[in-house]
């Protein structure tokens, strides 16, 4: 069995020793479908407080759009990047040994700002010790061509990421999830950021509500064709106070179980070009925020032991 092409051996080869990212998350930022630009309410199965460990909280009730002429908490991001980034990064040193680092824009959409203030925190970010690049995590419907072609010059001199939210490419699932934007949008985003030479990945949720398993191998080949460098596979899980937590105690939504996700995972797998490195397999929760499935509040030690025994079963070595 080869290994597989995952983006931590990617950025090994490339790099010469480990390279980690930082998750950030910053005061200030949300997304053009929870201020009511395009939806209001955002994503039904977000809870954005899950996906950032080093989630800002937004005391201060301020939020950016692509419209704002100020930006009246920009020294207080640039204060919040700089804290989580020397934490974190200290972390990794002491426990790890890593002397690199991506800097990793995660929570809300990090695009979705005034371009002064994406250039002045893109920049405070590249300037500190070890670190060879960024990765920005955004939404299709939320990147300037000037933002673009600016990521496209920083990508000159460093590795510079742009991860949007695919999620599925059916457009009757993306408005059930209140997504707020079609699959033709995600690929035109894809179209244009490749056109400028960058790199892209691809987020994929598994599970979503009325999605059967061909759907979300469509995906999945869809994501494939459009040109991503790399993917992530995430399987959707309900944690409280979303909308998705409703339809689940109506009875309205059921989650994937763990052996239909192994199995629709090795499906996508075996279905990807071996260029396109891979960033996550699965995804998890582990506090009481978490509803369903319980298999997603499993140890990631736990959730990686019964993926990699499934997905040797198929000859896929993790």
């Amino acid at each position: 069995m080869k290994p597989l092409n995952t983006f931590g051996r990617y950025l090994q080869r490339k790099f010469g020793e480990r390279v980690r990212k930082v998750p950030i998350g910053l005061s200030g930022f949300t997304c053009p479908n929870i201020d009511g630009t395009v939806a209001r309410g955002g994503c039904t199965f977000c809870l954005n407080e899950s996906f950032s460990p080093n989630l800002a909280k937004n005391a201060e009730k301020v939020f950016l759009n692509l419209k704002s002429t100020q930006n009246p908490l920009l020294q207080k991001q640039l204060q919040e990047l700089r804290t989580q980034f020397t934490t974190t990064s200290r972390l990794f040193r002491e426990r790890e040994g890593v002397r690199r680092y991506l800097v990793y824009f995660q929570a809300f959409t990090n695009t979705y700002a005034p371009f002064e203030t994406l250039k002045a925190l893109y920049e405070e970010a590249l300037s500190y010790p070890g670190v060879v690049g960024l990765s920005i995590g955004t939404r299709s419907d939320s990147v300037t061509p000037e933002t673009l072609d600016y990521l496209a010059e920083l990508s000159q001199r460093y590795e510079i990421w742009i991860e949007y939210g695919i999620q599925s490419i059916y457009d009757e699932t993306l408005k059930r999830i209140n997504r707020g934007h079609d699959a033709l949008n995600v690929e035109r985003a894809i179209n244009e950021a490749k056109a400028r030479g960058l790199n892209v990945c691809g987020h994929l949720i598994f599970g979503l509500p009325g999605e059967n398993k061909e759907m979300m191998l469509d995906s999945a080949r869809a994501a494939y064709d459009w040109g991503i460098d790399s993917i992530k596979y995430h399987p959707l899980y309900v944690v409280k106070n979303t909308l998705l937590a409703n339809e689940y105690r109506r009875g309205d939504f059921t989650p994937i179980t763990f052996e239909d996700y192994a199995e629709v995972l090795a499906d996508a797998l075996e279905l990807k070009p071996e260029a396109i490195t891979v960033q996550r397999l699965t995804a998890g929760i582990d506090d009481d925020t978490l509803l369903a499935p319980q298999w997603c509040g499993w140890s990631k030690n736990r959730m990686m032991a019964g993926l990699r025994e499934k997905l040797a079963q198929r000859n896929i070595l993790i």
